[in-house]
C-alpha cells in the first residue's frame, strides 16, 4: 500500500469526521454513545483545521485516517506547555488499521515538532482503553507523564485521561 500523509483537503473534513466519529463510538471510547457531546467535535474537521494542522492517510485516493497536529501550544491544545508540540484526535478507519496508518500518521506529527523553532517535545493524551495506541507510542518513543494525567469531564472522576511525552 502507498500511503501518503498529507494536509487534509476541505472536501476532505467530512469523510475525516465521519472516519474519527466512527472510531470512536466503534470502540466504545465516548461514555455517553450516539448523545455523547464530543461526537460533535470529532466530526467538526473544520473547526479543528482553523486552529491546528490536520494531518490525513491517504492511498488509493481514499481516507484512510487522520490527525490533529497542535504546534507550540496552539488553540487546541489540551495539555502542551512552552516548547511542546501536541498531538490531538487520531483516528484510522477501521478497515484500514494494521497496516501502520496510525503509526505513519504520529510519525508525520514528530517529523512536524522537530521542524518548528524551539521545539522539544510531543504531547498527547488517551484514554485508558486505546491500549493498542499505547503500544504504538510507546514503540515510537513516548514515555508516560502520569503527573500530567488530566479529566477533561471533572463531574466523571472515571474519565482521566492518561497522558504520553516524547523529547525531541
Amino acid at each position: 500500500m502507498d500511503l501518503l500523509i498529507r494536509p487534509a483537503a476541505p472536501t476532505e473534513y467530512a469523510t475525516l469526521g465521519e472516519i474519527t466519529a466512527h472510531a470512536y463510538l466503534q470502540d466504545g471510547l465516548l461514555d455517553f454513545g450516539e448523545d455523547d457531546a464530543y461526537l460533535g467535535e470529532l466530526r467538526d474537521v473544520a473547526k479543528r483545521a482553523a486552529d491546528a494542522e490536520v494531518l490525513v492517510a491517504a492511498a488509493d485516493g481514499r481516507v484512510l485516517g487522520g490527525v490533529a497536529f497542535v504546534p507550540s501550544g496552539g488553540p487546541m491544545a489540551d495539555i502542551a506547555g512552552p516548547g511542546e508540540a501536541e498531538i490531538r484526535m487520531l483516528a484510522v478507519a477501521h478497515e484500514a488499521r494494521g497496516r501502520g496508518v496510525g503509526e505513519a500518521l504520529v510519525r508525520a506529527c514528530v517529523e512536524r515538532a522537530r521542524a518548528v523553532e524551539g521545539c522539544r517535545g510531543v504531547v498527547l493524551s488517551t484514554q485508558r482503553a486505546m491500549r493498542g495506541a499505547h503500544r504504538l507510542y510507546e514503540r515510537l518513543g513516548f514515555r508516560r507523564s502520569p503527573e500530567r494525567d488530566w479529566n477533561p469531564l471533572p463531574e466523571h472522576l472515571d474519565l482521566t485521561l492518561l497522558t504520553y511525552e516524547l523529547t525531541l
